[in-house]
Parts: structure tokens; sequence; C-alpha cells
């Protein structure tokens, strides 16, 4: 895996999608959106979820509610926030202006999941581009906080490709089918080249 060393110990990743958000927008584009007052109840919660994990450094997406998620659980936990432009959301390309529609993004996605990762968004990234990113900011992540939790605040479609990709141990087809709702997380422990999800949501993921 891109830039992780493997002479210290084990991090472990705690990624969780943002919380519930609303947007000026009704079409396709790359607005942040602002937390609804459910969204900021669930980073709220998400940050008692992790009250005693002793974690060590919130690091997000740019987009504004990744931020503001992250932000809200920091703050709760008494830790910095560090944001990464690597960690957005999967960029639709030509789409953006257009009517948002979840049959558009599917039919790109569900190739993905099928295993198609050459499959890709016209003028935007295909699943290998998103694997490759997601790859290189969660390694990242990885070695700056060997023998450390840390909490990692992402998308839904980005993380449900990425994260069972990587850990190797989790097919993407079962993500798809059990998405993370908002302020839920997945934990991704990672030990020199071996990435392995211990947990999906509220499940621990099949043998």
């Amino acid at each position: 895996m891109p830039g992780v060393s493997s002479l210290m110990c084990p991090a472990t990743l705690v990624v969780a999608r943002h919380g519930d958000a609303e947007y000026v927008e009704d079409f396709f584009s790359d607005e942040g959106g602002t937390l609804t007052r459910e969204g900021r109840a669930q980073a709220e919660v998400l940050a008692e979820q992790l009250r005693d994990r002793r974690v060590a450094h919130v690091w997000c997406s740019d987009a504004a509610r990744a931020v503001q998620t992250a932000e809200i659980v920091a703050n709760r936990l008494g830790v910095g926030v560090t944001t990464r432009k690597s960690l957005r959301e999967v960029d639709v390309g030509d789409l953006d202006g257009q009517p948002f529609s979840v049959a558009a993004v599917s039919a790109v996605t569900d190739r993905w999941y099928d295993g198609d990762l050459d499959a890709a968004f016209p003028g935007g990234e295909g699943g290998s581009d998103v694997l490759a990113r997601y790859a290189d900011a969660l390694a990242e992540i990885a070695d700056v906080h060997r023998g450390e939790t840390v909490l990692v605040v992402a998308h839904q479609t980005a993380c449900c490709l990425a994260l069972p990709s990587l850990a190797a141990n989790l097919a993407p087809a079962f993500a798809d089918r059990h998405p993370l709702g908002n302020g839920e997380s997945a934990e991704l422990v990672v030990d020199g080249e071996a990435w392995t999800l211990t947990r999906w949501g509220s499940s621990t993921p099949p043998a």
C-alpha cells in the first residue's frame, strides 16, 4: 500500500460518513452543504461513541458538511482537525450542473461494485481513480498515527468503494448493499501492508 511503513504499530482509522446536510442547489455540484439539526445531532452521537477511544486527531474532507461534522466531534474530544481535499466525494465530471439523479450515479457505481473499476464518469473519476486517491490519503494518515486511533470524516460513495477494496476482507458489493448512514462509521486497522476492516456500521464484517 503506498506510503505505509511496516516498521511501526498498527493505526486504527475510524472512518465516518458526515452528518445529514442540506443544500442550496438541487443539481450536481461541488457545494459543500450545511449540516441540518439532525446532522449536528448525529455528529454529537459520533463524538459520544468515541469518547473513551482516546482519539488522537480528526481528519476530514474539505467539503463543508464533512468539516462541520469533524469540528463538532473534535470539539467534544478536545483534539485538532486537519482537512484533505483527497478525502472528497467522487468527482462526477460532466454531470456537474445537471439535475441530481441517483440513477445517473448508479449507472457508473454499479459497475464498480461489480468489479469494473475502469468505468468512469465522463470528464470525472473512474473507480480506480477513487481507490488510488483514498489509498494515498489513508496511508498518509495511518503513517502519521501509528499506534493511535483517529477519526476520518468522509463521504458515502467513495468510502463504500475504497474501504472494502483496500481492506480486501469485505467486498464492495456488501458495502453497497449496506451503505453507511449519516454519522455512521467503519473501522479500518492498518498494520504494515495489512489493511483490515474490523467493523462496518454496527456489524462485524463477514469472514
